[in-house]
């Protein structure tokens, strides 16, 4: 029982420290974090914050990871609907994820970033990152297997421009109205209609536009 209390006190105060950081960060810049500024805030003595994070990187990673997991966690639902309307799944999904981004922009940039200096986040904080783009695949393979979309759509291709147009609407978003609500940013109101340009991008039927960009080859270009 005391060894669990301690544990619980352990954790309770790590998420202080991450909770804090978040803090600084947003104020000072992520790269700007200081340890010293942290364990000041929440009021202990910097080498006893080394006991719980032997160093900014530390940090970087442990929030790396948690904000790659509560982006696992909002696609949970809307990966359960996939089954019914695949394109739909991703559409609702996306917009909740950018809803969140945009809410959480410290996290945001070091997820979608490289903000800090030496920075590289760690297997195990990289692991939801892989776990959110399998959620991705699967979706798009829903839709192929639907008819909703062309077998080129779930490609290595496909998932790669995917993610191009949907980080890039939340990197402007968070490079120019970082401070902008959730639904008002001036670029997060065309993540909609960059999905839609993937959807007819990938159309199961060829001909559907008069546009030679949308009509260009579907085959992935070579290496």
């Amino acid at each position: 029982m005391r060894q669990d209390r301690r544990l619980r006190r352990r954790n309770e105060t790590v998420q202080e420290i991450l909770d804090t950081a978040i803090e600084v960060m947003a104020e000072e810049g992520v790269a700007a974090l200081s340890l010293a500024e942290v364990a000041r805030r929440i009021g202990i003595r910097p080498p006893s914050l080394y006991q719980y994070f032997p160093s900014k990187i530390a940090i970087y990673d442990a929030l790396f990871e948690r904000g790659m997991r509560r982006s696992v966690e909002i696609l949970a639902p809307y990966r359960a609907t996939i089954a019914d309307d695949p394109c739909g799944a991703i559409a609702a999904g996306q917009e909740a994820t950018i809803a969140w981004m945009t809410a959480n922009p410290v996290l945001a940039q070091l997820m979608y970033w490289r903000p800090a200096p030496g920075f590289e986040p760690s297997s195990q904080a990289f692991e939801p990152a892989v776990q959110q783009l399998e959620i991705l695949r699967e979706a798009l393979q829903a839709a192929v297997n639907a008819g909703q979309l062309a077998p080129a759509a779930a490609s290595e291709e496909g998932l790669a421009l995917y993610t191009v147009l949907i980080s890039g609407v939340i990197s402007q978003q968070l490079s120019n109205e970082p401070s902008a609500p959730p639904g008002q940013g001036r670029f997060t109101r065309y993540a909609r209609t960059a999905l839609d340009m993937f959807f007819r991008y990938y159309a199961p039927e060829e001909g559907e536009t008069d546009d030679p960009i949308l009509r260009r080859s579907r085959t992935a270009a070579p290496d």
